[in-house]
């Protein structure tokens, strides 16, 4: 259902009340979990129609998970509810319990986003109707964006997620569709900035597969408009340094599209100021990207310890 533009265009869902202290630290990842879903693959050789995830990659990617241990998992291409409950359920079975679901319905019913959490949102947002002028027309963002609030320690953190449209494309007059990209990253940074005009007086995260490099321009749309700046580049890296999330099958290319931004006043809260790029064995088992972890606190013993370089 796409919302009057003048309700800003979200809807927000009512939880359950918050139970305890709010939490003065909180882990948070994003993983593209590379089609958790039905949809045609390539299974040994042979070409199959509306085939789910295979269960070898499955157990790669709750191992991957297991690993993490993050208390807000943010998901990109995970099929829709009942997917999200699979996925919750099984790690449930292994030890791992994820309480607290919510995934968005957009245009896209394929590939959505989601997250799994320990701790309840305060809020969700569901920005369904964001539209830009593309060629001689209109279009939606694909995918839409997530919001998630939650109360911390240090007030109300929002959590924004976004799955950007991929490389592929039939326009020829939009190679690797970098001009769509860019349209669907300046509408969802548009919204931002009408629920937050003044950027740096609020803690917020921007997060998810952007399909786009750190200097191309979704990614600069999310850190600044003009001379306003909006929202900064965690950088991330795996334990050799490295900094490519997504492995091009096709052609071996290994690229950095998933990425963390964050808001001014949510720097001195980033841990070491750098976020973590997973490697372990099961990583390209599970999915052709790799997850990204950040982890956030507001204990006044270590505040201002995680101040970004990239100011």
């Amino acid at each position: 259902m796409i919302c009057p533009r003048g309700f800003l265009g979200f809807l927000f869902a009512t939880v359950l009340p918050l139970t305890g202290a709010p939490p003065n630290e909180l882990s948070i990842a994003t993983y593209n979990v590379a089609n958790y879903n039905l949809t045609d693959r390539q299974i040994e050789g042979g070409f199959m129609t509306q085939y789910p995830k295979p269960e070898i990659e499955k157990t790669a990617l709750r191992r991957v998970i297991g690993e993490l241990d993050v208390d807000v998992l943010v998901l990109q291409e995970i099929g829709g509810e009942s997917f999200l409950r699979e996925l919750q359920r099984d790690l449930r079975s292994e030890g791992l319990d994820y309480p607290h679901t919510t995934v968005l319905a957009a245009a896209d019913d394929q590939r959505r986003v989601g997250a799994l959490s320990r701790i309840p949102f305060s809020k969700v947002g569901r920005h369904t109707d964001l539209d830009f002028k593309y060629f001689e027309g209109r279009e939606f963002v694909k995918r839409g964006m997530l919001e998630m609030r939650f109360e911390v320690e240090a007030g109300e953190l929002t959590v924004f997620v976004l799955h950007l449209k991929s490389r592929l494309t039939e326009r020829r007059d939009d190679p690797l569709a970098e001009r769509r990209r860019g349209a669907e990253a300046t509408a969802a940074r548009d919204r931002i900035l009408e629920l937050f005009p003044d950027p740096g007086e609020h803690d917020f995260m921007i997060l998810g597969d952007l399909n786009s490099g750190p200097r191309d321009r979704p990614v600069r749309a999310f850190s600044r408009r003009g001379n306003l700046e909006i929202a900064h580049l965690v950088p991330v890296s795996d334990s050799r340094g490295e900094t490519w999330t997504h492995r091009y099958r096709r052609n071996d290319a290994y690229t950095r599209v998933d990425h963390v931004l964050v808001s001014e006043r949510l720097l001195r809260s980033v841990r070491d100021g750098h976020g973590v790029i997973s490697d372990q064995p099961d990583v390209m088992r599970a999915s052709d990207h790799r997850p990204v972890t950040v982890r956030l606190s507001w204990d006044p013993r270590t505040d201002g310890e995680g101040e970004l370089t990239n100011r």
